[in-house]
């Protein structure tokens, strides 16, 4: 589904280019649960940030579902992030001034699809991560864990090919992250594509695929046997 081919990036600093990625091969198939770990530095981010089309490559090819991504506009790079990928924050990125279901609608609004249609949907996947009577709560009135599953439900609004997780469970006490990773466990297990990049040995010890980071280079990347991949 996902496919990079020697993908390199570097980002200048002063006087210094820095590579933060180093001809990178990689291929995340329809299905796959994967853990990102490396070290700080290790280039996890900027991996992350190229696999959303948040970040271009300087050099080599990205192609999602057969289109050559590294090709399109800033406007198809966009029309691509909307309606295909789901994003999951460490922090979880919610306004402030918004309910639960609001921020849940929130990348249908920017589609502009019809106000029922959103909110009929937002309500189901508040329901779906357990939080149906929170719709009118806003985030100051959440706990930590609370607000993550409005983030990953707000991921899922658009019905995404894949879900990219930056350090999901970074900012929760270990219970509530274990809580966290229950949910998008069950999500992998309903059919849902999710790559997860985090720090944290535990985590990578639950997904299906680990692929580990160094010096801008898969250094490995291997099944953990932990979770079968759904058909």
């Amino acid at each position: 589904m996902i496919c990079l081919r020697s993908v390199t990036k570097v980002y200048r600093m002063g006087d210094v280019d820095v590579r933060a990625l180093n001809g990178v091969d990689l291929e995340i198939a329809r299905g796959d649960y994967v853990g990102v770990m490396g070290p700080s530095g290790s280039g996890k981010t900027t991996l992350m940030e190229i696999l959303g089309c948040l970040s271009r490559p300087t050099a080599g090819t990205l192609e999602f579902d057969g289109r050559q991504v590294d090709q399109l506009d800033d406007i198809g790079l966009a029309t691509l992030r909307g309606e295909r990928i789901g994003f999951v924050f460490q922090t979880f990125n919610l306004l402030p001034r918004l309910t639960a279901v609001e921020n849940i609608e929130l990348p249908m609004l920017y589609r502009r699809v019809p106000r029922r249609q959103r909110r009929e949907r937002a309500l189901a996947l508040l329901a779906r991560v357990g939080l149906a009577g929170r719709a009118a709560h806003r985030p100051a009135e959440l706990s930590g864990g609370e607000r993550q599953r409005i983030a990953i439900a707000r991921a899922l609004i658009n019905r995404p090919s894949v879900v990219l997780a930056d350090e999901p469970t970074g900012n929760l006490d270990t219970a509530t992250g274990n809580a966290i990773m229950d949910l998008i466990e069950q999500l992998h297990q309903d059919g849902q594509t999710v790559v997860l990049v985090t720090h944290d040995p535990r985590i990578t010890a639950r997904v299906s695929r680990a692929v580990y980071l160094r010096d801008g280079v898969v250094e490995t990347d291997s099944r953990t046997g932990q979770r079968p991949v759904p058909p």
